[in-house]
C-alpha cells in the first residue's frame, strides 16, 4: 500500500475539484443573485486544502497499485461529498445543517437525486446551477477526468480507471491508451449534454433550465430547477427529450463511442444487453399502459401511454424524473416500478442498480444450473451472445448481488429500526443504493422526514450503490491492509 501516493494524487484531485466551484460563482454574478461569495470561499477553502494534502508528498511520483486506486476511488468520494457541501452551508440564502448540505452534496455526486431542499422555485439561480452541476460531474465520474490528466499528474491512470467504472467487467479500453480512453468517454459525454441542452431550448425551456436539466438528464440524476421537476412544463415535446436522453445516458458509452468512430448504430442493434435494457422498458411501458388504461386511472389511451413512457424510462435508468404522483397508481405499480430501479441501466452508462448484465448473467446461469440436473454430464457454458463468460466474472457477478442484497437489507433495518414505516424504510434505501433518488411513502417528495441518522444511512446507501459496493466494503477487510 502506498500510502503516500494515495494523499498525492487525493490532494491533486481535491485542487482539480475545487475548480468546479467558480462556475457556479460566475452564474451567482450573471443573475446578481447575491450568492457569490460561499462559492468563492469555498473554491479557496478546498484548494488550499488539496495543496496542504500534496504539497508534503509532492515529489512521491510512482505507479498507482490496484489497492491505491480503490482507495483513491472511495477516499475522494468521502471527502469529495464533504468538500461539495461547503457551498451549501456558507450560503446565507439557504439555512442547511451539516447533515442536510453533506446529504445534498452526496445525492448530486452520486446523481441520486435525493434532496432535503423545498422550495426550488425560490432559491437563487447559482445554487440550482451547483446542484445539477455536482450530478453532471458525479455521472460519469469525476475521476475519469482526473485519469485524462494523470500523466501530467505524474501517474497512471488504470487502477483508477477500474475502480470507478460500473459494471462487472472494467478491463476494456476504448483506445490503446487509458488516458486516451478516458478522454474520449468525456468528449462523447460533453457533446452529449450539448445535444441535450440545445433540444431542451428548442422545446421550450429558457437557456439556463435547459442547461441545468441538460446536466442532470445526461447525467441521469433528476435534480430539477422547479420543485415540481418537468412536471412544471407540461410540455409533451420536452418530456420526450428527456426520454431520449435519459435512454441515451442508460446505455454503455462504449456503444456510443463506436457509433461516433463507425458512424453507425449497428453496434447497438447487436449488443445483447441493450436488446434486453429495451425489451425491459417495452415491457414496463406495455404493462403500465395497459393497468392505467383498464383501471381507469387515466382515462386516455393516449396520455396511459405518454406517461407510462416517461415513468418506465426515468425509473429503470435512475434518473428518478417524475411528471405525475405514480405512488398512488393503481395495483403494485409503484412497486414494481422501484422494483426496476435495482435493474438499472447498461454496464458503463450513468445510470444506477445492479445493471442489465448483471442480471442477464443470473438469469443465463439459472438456465445453465436448471439445465445441468438433468444432463448432469453436459458442459454448458455461460453465453451472451456469441461470448462465452468466464467463469470468474460469473462467480464475481454471484458474489456482487449477494454483497448487495446484504446492503440493501441490513440498511433498510437500521432505518425501520430508527422508527421508519416499511414502505418508507424499502423505497428510501432502495432509492439511495439504487441511486434513482424518488422513494414511496415519506420519501416520495423528498427525504426532509427522516431524522439526522437516518440520513447518513442514505448517504452509505448513495455511496454504495455509486461505487457498486465492493471499492467501500473492501477497505473493512483485513486481507486489504495486510502486506
Amino acid at each position: 500500500m502506498n500510502l503516500l501516493i494515495v494523499q498525492r494524487i487525493l490532494g491533486l484531485l481535491l485542487m482539480l475539484f475545487s475548480l468546479t466551484m467558480l462556475p457556479p460563482a460566475g452564474v451567482a454574478l450573471y443573475f446578481n443573485d447575491g450568492n457569490w461569495q460561499p462559492f468563492l470561499t469555498s473554491f479557496l477553502a478546498v484548494l488550499a486544502l488539496g495543496a496542504v494534502i500534496w504539497w508534503p508528498v509532492r515529489h512521491r511520483i510512482r505507479e498507482l497499485r490496484v489497492r491505491d486506486g480503490f482507495l483513491v476511488v472511495a477516499l475522494f468520494w468521502g471527502v469529495l461529498g464533504a468538500a461539495g457541501a461547503a457551498p451549501l452551508l456558507l450560503s446565507n440564502r439557504i439555512e442547511m445543517t451539516v447533515t442536510d448540505a453533506v446529504f445534498e452534496s452526496i445525492s448530486g455526486f452520486t446523481t441520486t437525486g435525493a434532496t432535503v431542499l423545498v422550495g426550488l422555485d425560490a432559491l437563487p439561480p447559482s445554487i440550482l446551477y451547483y446542484r445539477n452541476q455536482i450530478e453532471w460531474f458525479g455521472g460519469i465520474g469525476i475521476v475519469v477526468l482526473a485519469v485524462a490528466l494523470l500523466p501530467m499528474l505524474g501517474v497512471g491512470g488504470m487502477q483508477l480507471l477500474r475502480a470507478e467504472t460500473p459494471g462487472p467487467v472494467k478491463d476494456s479500453k476504448l483506445t490503446p491508451r487509458i488516458t486516451e480512453t478516458a478522454k474520449v468517454l468525456w468528449f462523447i459525454y460533453f457533446w452529449i449534454t450539448v445535444a441535450c441542452a440545445a433540444a431542451y431550448w428548442a422545446a421550450g425551456m429558457t437557456p439556463f433550465d435547459a442547461i441545468a436539466h441538460s446536466f442532470s438528464t445526461v447525467a441521469t440524476g433528476g435534480h430539477s430547477t422547479h420543485d415540481r421537476g418537468l412536471a412544471f412544463y407540461d410540455n409533451v415535446v420536452i418530456e420526450a427529450v428527456a426520454v431520449i436522453f435519459m435512454f441515451i445516458g442508460g446505455v454503455n458509452f462504449t456503444l456510443h463511442f463506436l457509433a461516433w468512430r463507425q458512424r453507425r448504430i449497428i453496434n447497438y442493434l447487436r449488443d445483447p444487453e441493450v436488446r434486453v435494457f429495451v425489451g425491459m422498458l417495452g415491457a414496463s411501458v406495455l404493462l403500465y399502459t395497459v393497468v392505467l388504461w383498464a383501471t381507469q386511472a387515466i382515462a386516455d389511451p393516449g396520455h396511459a401511454l405518454r406517461v407510462s413512457l416517461f415513468h418506465a424510462v426515468s425509473m429503470q435508468t435512475t434518473s428518478g424524473f417524475v411528471t405525475e404522483d405514480f405512488t398512488h397508481w393503481p395495483g403494485a405499480l409503484p412497486v414494481i416500478m422501484m422494483l426496476t430501479t435495482f435493474v438499472g441501466g447498461c454496464a458503463g452508462s450513468t445510470s444506477g442498480g445492479m445493471k442489465v448484465v448483471r442480471w442477464l448473467l443470473l438469469w443465463k446461469q439459472g438456465q445453465r444450473e436448471v439445465t445441468q440436473l438433468v444432463h448432469p454430464s453436459a458442459e454448458l457454458p455461460v453465453k451472451i451472445g456469441r461470448k462465452a463468460i468466464d467463469i470468474r466474472v460469473i462467480d464475481a457477478v454471484w458474489g456482487f448481488f449477494a454483497v448487495y442484497v446484504v446492503s440493501f437489507g441490513t440498511l433498510m433495518v437500521l432505518l425501520i429500526a430508527l422508527g421508519e414505516d416499511q414502505v418508507t424504510a424499502f423505497s428510501a434505501i432502495a432509492a439511495c443504493i439504487n441511486n434513482v433518488g424518488t422513494g414511496l411513502g415519506e420519501v416520495a417528495a423528498n427525504f426532509t422526514s427522516l431524522n439526522e441518522p437516518g440520513k447518513w444511512i442514505c448517504v452509505l446507501a448513495m455511496l454504495l450503490g455509486r461505487l457498486e459496493v465492493f471499492p467501500l466494503l473492501v477497505l473493512i477487510s483485513p486481507t486489504f491492509w495486510r502486506r
